[in-house]
């Protein structure tokens, strides 16, 4: 896959995110634990100390001022976890990372075949219901822990996490994932395609498969999941290289943290065919950042709306950190490409 980049300017664009993500005033949740990801993607590729340094000393303020309770969602900053202590080989970031898989796998509520039930705080918030969100802040996380320990019974839970999404989220007929599915009502609540769920299934099935041998029955699943997934995506791509809000409502927003993760997930894909479609992304993202590293057009926190105008007014009009760290994400996953030829 050969794009068409100035590859010193992507360069700059990424120093920019990076240092703007660092300026927001973020807690030990799921959007810095995005945002964080995002830079950790980004210190991986250029290796600057800097970026390092930032990460450490956040954590370890926060450390010391003392750790929230762990929900999925506050399992996102397992990942930043996981990249501080391969930097540094302090046993503390490490033993965090364990005490959040400790939670996952033995502590978190789960449902029907051991599925991780989304929750966003201690209380039962949303009770046996499925969320795409749960597969970058929990099974991602799982399946990259699973792989590091080389712990088959943790990779075939992460496998089993997604198994079961793809079954409860995915549209066969389009490819297209669901927000989420409530177990109890058996049914996919308003049953909207949401832009940033797409994001957060394809772009983590892209990369979980490379944690996984190919002969696996979930590298399987989750490889024609994908595969389907973004061969219906295509489609509906905009003329802008992004996708929607709601991804076959043509009268809702274009989405940059959405468009970030399908563009990164085709690119991880590694389907040369795909190209044009990653080519207009491109254009399309970076025309959505500004000149101190501010990603634009990013929606709000949303949970499963009750309706179309739901999700239509999410407001997009503010920096958040899970646009952050998926444009960093993409835009790593870009420069990583250059490196490649």
């Amino acid at each position: 896959m050969k794009l068409n980049y100035d590859k010193e300017q992507l360069l700059d664009v990424i120093d920019k995110v990076v240092k703007k993500t660092l300026t927001m005033d973020m807690t030990w949740e799921w959007p810095c634990g995005v945002a964080y990801y995002g830079i950790c993607r980004a210190y991986e590729f250029t290796k600057k100390q800097e970026y390092l340094d930032a990460l450490i000393e956040w954590v370890d303020n926060y450390i010391e001022l003392g750790l929230p309770p762990w929900t999925v969602n506050t399992c996102a900053m397992g990942h930043t976890m996981i990249t501080l202590y391969e930097a540094t080989g302090d046993e503390k970031y490490w033993n965090i990372a364990l005490s959040k898989l400790d939670y996952l796998r033995n502590k978190a509520l789960r449902f029907g075949d051991n599925v991780l039930q989304h929750t966003v705080s201690v209380k039962n918030d949303f009770p046996e219901q499925a969320w795409c969100d749960t597969l970058f802040m929990a099974a991602y996380f799982m399946i990259r822990m699973g792989r590091k320990m080389n712990d088959e019974e943790i990779i075939a839970d992460a496998c089993n996490q997604y198994y079961w999404h793809i079954q409860y989220l995915q549209n066969k007929e389009t490819g297209f994932f669901y927000h989420g599915y409530d177990n109890i009502a058996k049914n996919h609540m308003s049953g909207f395609f949401w832009g940033r769920a797409n994001g957060w299934a394809a772009y983590t099935m892209a990369m979980g498969k490379n944690y996984i041998n190919y002969l696996y029955p979930t590298f399987m699943e989750m490889d024609c999941s994908l595969r389907d997934q973004l061969a219906g995506l295509k489609a509906v791509q905009t003329e802008n290289g992004l996708y929607r809000t709601i991804l076959d409502d043509e009268e809702s927003y274009e989405e940059v943290s959405a468009s970030c993760g399908i563009a990164a997930a085709m690119i991880m894909n590694g389907n040369p065919l795909h190209t044009k479609y990653v080519q207009k992304s491109l254009n399309g993202i970076l025309e959505n950042i500004t000149d101190d590293g501010r990603v634009l057009n990013v929606s709000g926190g949303t949970a499963v709306m009750v309706d179309r105008e739901g999700y239509r007014k999410v407001p997009k009009s503010w920096i958040q950190g899970w646009g952050q760290g998926l444009a960093l994400a993409f835009l790593v996953d870009v420069a990583f490409l250059t490196e490649q030829e």
